[in-house]
């Protein structure tokens, strides 16, 4: 993706969509609609002219507060206490988080330019 927030545009793409409810744009009947007035992508513009994004930065939208199994179960594992290897379970409060990479400082910190003099000093108990 690239800068663009678009309702045509597929942001989430990488997620597998077995796992998100789809919505229907055409209807409300699930009293979720993202585009409507003073709704989440209504607010996310907002956010994005705050921010002074432009169109050609390098947006990036990514799903946290998920888990994946790493281990491998044996044949006759209990289901209801173990996930199979690779299968990914979001948390109730997961969230959505959009970055600007093409605004990110990339830069190492630097050592002071100036001798370390702290305003109150540490001293050792005894």
């Amino acid at each position: 993706m690239m800068g663009k927030l678009d309702p045509e545009e597929n942001v989430m793409k990488d997620i597998p969509l077995g796992d998100i409810t789809r919505h229907d744009l055409t209807t409300i009947s699930d009293k979720f609609f993202a585009y409507e007035e003073n709704g989440i992508m209504d607010c996310i513009q907002d956010f994005i002219e705050t921010l002074n994004w432009e169109e050609n930065d390098d947006i990036v939208v990514e799903l946290g507060g998920t888990q994946v199994s790493g281990i491998e179960q044996p044949e006759e594992y209990n289901k209801k206490w173990a996930s199979p290897f690779g299968h990914r379970k979001y948390n109730k409060d997961a969230f959505i988080v959009i970055s600007n990479q093409s605004r990110r400082d990339l830069t190492r910190s630097q050592p002071m330019d100036r001798e370390h003099k702290p305003a109150h000093p540490y001293e050792a108990k005894k």
